[in-house]
């Protein structure tokens, strides 16, 4: 599966009120793994930033001056994002902002030019009701070193979401069983042991009221009845 982890940097906060993107960054993954084929561009937003979003990028007029405009980046960008599932931390913000840039040159939203959405504000707010959910935040959550981060800048904040959305995610595979062929020291297959010859030891009672403990913390984590439960539930 191809994502791609996406962030930019706009001169305002409302694209309807003229405000237009002036960096994009975006950082590819596939089937998990980071790749390095990146996308990233300064953009002259032919307009000067507001107080407020120059104070968090620091990208100011002088700097974008000779940058290319979007549209000259536009067929490259829609290159690049293609069919792809896109991750967007709090994603109506940028994809309002790419959908009217979009519009402005005529052409199919932005929306249009990928394979779905992944929010990760949503997810976060899911798995962490009540608790602060910023990238910066999510990043102390998950270990996530941002120490270099001074200003937001669209391709270091793409990386940072890729590590936290990683991190994030990886208890969906965590269940999983990875099988793999055993090797002996002198590099050659062994023979799989035929399940006739296993002997399966039933747990002890102290094993049992262990797993029942654990069952328990899941039923709290997820404020409910664990999957596990019913999976082991009788069948009626």
């Amino acid at each position: 599966m191809r994502q791609i982890v996406l962030d930019t940097e706009t001169t305002g906060i409302n694209p309807k009120l003229g405000n237009r993107i002036l960096e994009i960054g975006c950082v590819e993954l596939k089937n998990r793994m980071l790749t390095g084929n990146n996308f990233h561009a300064y953009i002259n937003p032919e307009r000067d930033s507001e107080e407020g979003a120059l104070n968090v990028h620091g990208l100011t007029t002088e700097f974008l001056r000779d940058k290319p405009k979007f549209h000259e980046i536009v067929e490259q960008l829609r290159t690049y994002i293609a069919g792809a599932e896109v991750i967007i931390h709090n994603a109506p913000f940028d994809l309002g902002f790419l959908n009217h840039e979009f519009k402005r040159l005529n052409l199919p939203s932005f929306s249009e030019h990928i394979g779905g959405v992944i929010d990760t504000l949503v997810q976060a707010k899911e798995l962490h009701p009540g608790k602060r959910n910023s990238l910066d935040a999510l990043c102390d959550r998950y270990g996530v070193s941002n120490s270099h981060r001074k200003l937001h800048g669209a391709l270091l904040d793409a990386e940072l979401l890729a590590d936290v959305y990683l991190s994030m995610t990886r208890g969906q595979n965590s269940l999983g069983m990875d099988v793999e062929e055993e090797v002996d020291a002198g590099g050659a297959l062994l023979e799989p042991i035929p399940l006739a010859d296993i002997i399966f030891q039933p747990a002890d009672a102290d094993e049992l009221a262990a797993h029942e403990a654990t069952l328990s913390g899941l039923d709290k984590a997820v404020k409910g009845s664990c999957i596990w439960r019913a999976t082991l539930a009788p069948q009626g």
